[in-house]
């Protein structure tokens, strides 16, 4: 070991190491006991030793090198993979960003050119409209619209039928209001002229459209007779003012021919107004005044063509200086009025007349005041009886349970509760019967005056709230009201339920047994007995009611019966299912439905039903099977044939059809055999019955002779004691 420490450091390159180690050995081979060589070699392997581990220490280094390398390859690699991602991203969003903008680009695009279609279209049809003639305004017949403008109509027409005849019989109106006249009259022709013109317009029904053309509406018009009154009406009378002066109003009584269009007004109005016996009435009393006015005005100028104060029946003298008011014209009406209402309405008690025109004149009157005045008294006193007709009928059906109350001896109280029913019934106004009064309408009206009235009370029902529309019409339809008085039990516990009720106004009470301690009080909205209606299997309570209700006060319910319920429901199989687990729902609640199918029993109607259906698949069965096995027998016997006759046409030996034959005879006799058991049995049963019915006679027979002994016997019983 010194050795190698104090010896100087030899650098021996690499490829002269093996050379050392075979020169080593060979000098071992040939003297291995040389010392010299011994020392030589030891220190070979020391060099070789150190040059190993600087070797291992080089390829350390080198491997670290290595390693470094590729870190930093892996590195730059890393580096140069984000880098692309990175690149890729930027380009990928370049990319959207392009794809947006051109997106958006192609929408704006898109947006102009549908923009630019759409002016294009609504100018292609303007331009089809300002070529296409325009639709005519058409009015409706049925509108407010025309029943607006009557009642404009109608107002020159009463001021024509008033005032020409009042202007031409009392001249002082003419010439005092002479401007007032000519501005009414001939606003009242610009209103005629516009008439025509709204007739003109005016549609009509054909076919249940309403006609728009132009032409028709004229054709139609032209042709009927009113048309021809309104062009007399329009005819230019007023020129005749010219020839004759200002004081002959009555050249425009050509303008008294459109009375037909107040009439219409009148008729429009009865129809739409809520008190249509009160506007007869009033349009009655109107009749009646507009003919004494006229009554009135010929009075006065007949007495003028015959000389005032002529005599005692003409109105009087003008220039009476005792009696100067008799020259004003308010006395000149008023008197003229007065003599009218006398005569038109019978009553008389006016001065008698002395010339012969003056009794034909007061005779006419006399006829035209009971022809006219019977008829219009005539007409009050039925309209009075249409008023109170509601109110005879309704007090004809409280006496006739008054009657019927006395006769069967009914209790003082009770009978004061039917009458404060009834009372309370007529004071509210619920004293009609909603299906008379709405019977005259269609389903369809009938239905919507319903959802109106109902829908929203039916509709607070829990079971209803999501059925469909149609069931829920068909049961506004059948929902019927119910009035019940204080006191009154709507239903009591145990009582088989038939129907549910909806309250519309009033209080009801749950009570005890004892029907005075309360426990819940209903009001308006709430419902029951829904549950008991639908008859749910497997509710404890079954049908039964299971609570006491009775009535507070007066109290308005809706009811709805079993029977309506399921009529309907027969439609709507989906909505009973729903119904019925809706109802099921509400029993889990309060813990009043057993689930334990053993216990659930059904129903005998349901049985009768399975049953019924069973006979019936059992007879279609049957009928079935007869036509198939006389089917099968038909085929038989036609394939038979067949190959007799093809055994024939071969020469073959042909079998016997003695089997054949014999199976046949068999069914026949068969078939005879049934037949003949069939009728002895219905002798049997028959000589039975004639058996039945001679012991039936015999005994009554045997009865009757028991019966004349016995009555023999007490006969002689009798005999003997009376001796």
């Amino acid at each position: 070991m010194t050795t190698s420490s104090t010896l100087p450091h030899l650098s021996v390159p690499p490829h002269t190491v093996p050379q050392l180690s075979t020169d080593s050995a060979e000098y071992s081979e040939d003297d291995l006991s040389a010392p010299e060589s011994n020392q030589l070699n030891m220190n070979n392997s020391n060099n070789n030793e150190e040059d190993e581990e600087k070797e291992k220490k080089e390829k350390e280094e080198k491997e670290a090198n290595k390693k470094e390398e590729k870190e930093t390859e892996e590195k730059e690699a890393k580096e140069k993979e984000e880098k692309e991602t990175e690149e890729k991203e930027a380009k990928e969003k370049e990319e959207k960003e392009k794809e947006e903008k051109e997106a958006k680009e192609k929408e704006e695009k898109e947006k102009e050119e549908k923009e630019a279609k759409e002016k294009e279209e609504k100018e292609k049809q303007k331009a089809k409209d300002k070529e296409k003639p325009k639709e005519a305004f058409i009015i409706n017949p049925a509108g407010n619209l025309y029943y607006n403008w009557l009642f404009i109509i109608t107002l020159p027409v009463m001021y024509n039928w008033t005032m020409i005849i009042a202007r031409a019989c009392f001249e002082e109106l003419q010439h005092t209001y002479i401007l007032y006249w000519v501005i009414l009259d001939y606003s009242s022709d610009v209103i005629y002229m516009a008439d025509i013109f709204f007739k003109t317009r005016t549609g009509y029904l054909e076919q249940g459209l309403m006609v728009k053309d132009k032409k028709l509406l004229l054709d139609r018009y032209f042709a009927t007779f009113q048309f021809r009154l309104d062009f007399i009406s329009m005819l230019p009378t007023d020129v005749l003012y010219l020839y004759f002066g200002l004081d002959y109003p009555e050249i425009r009584i050509n303008k008294l021919l459109r009375i037909g269009r107040m009439l219409e007004f009148f008729t429009r109005t009865e129809t739409k107004t809520n008190y249509p016996n009160l506007f007869r009435i009033g349009n009655l009393i109107m009749y009646i005044l507009i003919i004494i006015h006229w009554n009135a005005c010929f009075y006065y100028s007949f007495s003028k063509y015959i000389g005032f104060g002529a005599d005692d029946w003409v109105y009087p003298a003008l220039d009476d200086p005792e009696k100067p008011e008799f020259g004003e014209f308010g006395r000149k009406y008023s008197f003229s009025l007065y003599w009218s209402t006398l005569t038109l309405t019978t009553i008389g008690e006016t001065p008698p007349p002395a010339l012969d025109s003056e009794f034909f004149f007061h005779v006419v009157d006399f006829l035209v005041g009971v022809l006219i005045f019977a008829t219009i008294v005539g007409n009050i006193a039925t309209m009075i009886s249409n008023m109170n007709a509601a109110q005879a009928q309704f007090q004809s059906r409280i006496d006739n349970i008054k009657q019927y109350m006395h006769a069967r001896k009914v209790s003082i109280e009770l009978e004061l509760r039917v009458i404060k029913w009834f009372d309370y019934l007529w004071n509210n106004g619920k004293a009609q019967n909603e299906r008379e009064v709405l019977r005259y309408l269609p389903d369809k009206l009938k239905a919507e005056i319903g959802i109106q009235v109902h829908m929203e009370t039916l509709k607070k029902v829990r079971i209803f709230a999501d059925c469909e529309a149609g069931l829920l019409i068909e049961l506004v339809l059948k929902l019927q009201p119910q009035v019940f008085s204080p006191g009154d039990y709507i239903c009591k516990k145990g009582d088989i339920g038939r129907e549910m009720y909806i309250i519309k106004d009033g209080k009801l009470a749950v009570v005890a047994d004892d029907g005075v301690t309360q426990f819940v009080v209903l009001g308006d909205g709430s419902y029951f007995g829904e549950i008991s209606i639908l008859n749910i299997k497997g509710s404890k309570a079954g049908n039964r009611r299971t609570a006491n209700i009775r009535s507070i006060g007066y109290s308005d319910l809706f009811c709805l019966s079993k029977d309506d319920l399921m009529e309907s429901l027969l439609e709507y199989p989906d909505a009973k299912g729903m119904l019925e687990d809706k109802g099921r729902e509400i029993l889990m609640k309060d813990g009043l439905i057993d689930l334990d199918p053993a216990n659930i029993m059904p129903e005998a109607k349901e049985l009768e039903e399975k049953v019924n259906k069973l006979y019936n698949t059992m007879e279609l069965m049957q009928l079935k099977l007869k036509k198939i096995l006389g089917n099968y027998k038909n085929t038989d016997k036609a394939l038979r044939h067949r190959i007799a006759d093809l055994e024939h046409l071969t020469g073959e030996e042909v079998e016997d059809e003695s089997e054949e034959e014999a199976e046949v005879k068999r069914e026949e006799e068969e078939k005879e055999g049934e037949k003949k058991e069939e009728e002895e049995k219905e002798k049997e049963e028959e000589e039975e019955k004639d058996e039945v019915i001679k012991q039936d006679e015999e005994e009554g027979k045997e009865e009757k002779k028991g019966e004349e002994k016995d009555e023999q016997a007490k006969d002689g019983k009798g005999e003997e004691e009376k001796k």
